[in-house]
């Protein structure tokens, strides 16, 4: 029986301590479930969006970004769409290296998207004897740091409280029509300033900084996966300035997101391998 990305993640990684193993395969529509590894992780995703948890924290993981989940962390990988393809490689821990340690959400460049391209052609454990192919990955990981100036805040913590997670929820559900804190505190039955508190006390964010990044979450998502125009974009998350939602988006993700959706578009990891 083949073995499923699921094998790979729970079984196959760490099998050999000190090789770099590489894998590339189509994530199925179940995702991956609460694992950890002791290499630490660069997953690349291509045709979707994925959300990632570790930790008690939801990272969002859009096209044409990696994600680096260091050793040791607890984490599940959830997609958005069952065609999308992971390009994971695992890499021994190496110590003293403060950028390691840390998760990460980073743009990907041309240059770590050619290596990441050429990297397709090996799947499994890669071991030092095979010289070429060691040395490649191994001077992918070393240049990472020097390519990842830009980290993103794609990320959400989970709330805790119940009264949170409605409100949350509505948030989500409504964001077309503008959600105000005032409004929101009264149709829940706070004062403005209880539901401030309930906010920083439970995830450590304001309402602000939690419903900004909600709103370019699901930004990306109508931008990428419904390939909607600007403008639609900009209404549906409660946006009536298309200049202000673009200035709020160059802020979160370091471009307009015209840029970005063009980017997104130009760039699979698919379509490029079918021309090699």
């Amino acid at each position: 029986m083949a073995k499923t990305a699921k094998d790979y993640y729970l079984t196959e990684v760490d099998k050999m301590p000190h090789s770099i193993y590489c894998m590339h395969d189509f994530m199925g529509e179940d995702g991956i479930e609460p694992h950890q590894h002791n290499k630490d992780q660069l997953l690349y995703t291509e045709g979707g969006l994925v959300h990632v948890k570790v930790q008690g924290t939801t990272y969002f993981l859009p096209a044409r970004h990696y994600m680096w989940i260091p050793a040791g962390l607890m984490h599940s990988i959830h997609p958005g769409s069952t065609s999308i393809i992971m390009r994971n490689l695992y890499f021994p821990v190496k110590e003293g290296n403060n950028f390691d340690m840390q998760v990460g959400i980073y743009p990907v460049t041309d240059l770590l998207l050619q290596m990441l391209i050429f990297s397709n052609q090996w799947n499994g454990d890669i071991l030092a004897e095979q010289e070429t192919a060691f040395s490649f990955v191994a001077s992918l990981r070393l240049i990472l740091p020097q390519l990842s100036q830009n980290k993103l805040r794609l990320k959400l913590p989970m709330p805790g409280d119940k009264r949170l997670i409605q409100i949350i929820r509505h948030m989500d559900e409504y964001m077309h029509q503008g959600i105000l804190l005032p409004q929101l505190a009264q149709q829940f039955g706070f004062s403005e300033r209880s539901l401030s508190r309930l906010f920083k006390a439970d995830i450590e964010m304001s309402f602000v900084q939690y419903h900004t990044i909600q709103r370019m979450l699901k930004a990306l998502n109508l931008l990428l996966d419904q390939k909607m125009e600007i403008k639609e974009v900009a209404a549906l998350v409660g946006y009536n300035s298309i200049p202000t939602f673009s200035a709020t988006f160059r802020k979160i993700l370091g471009t307009s997101p015209s840029i970005y959706a063009k980017r997104s578009d130009g760039f699979s990891l698919k379509t490029q391998n079918d021309r090699i």
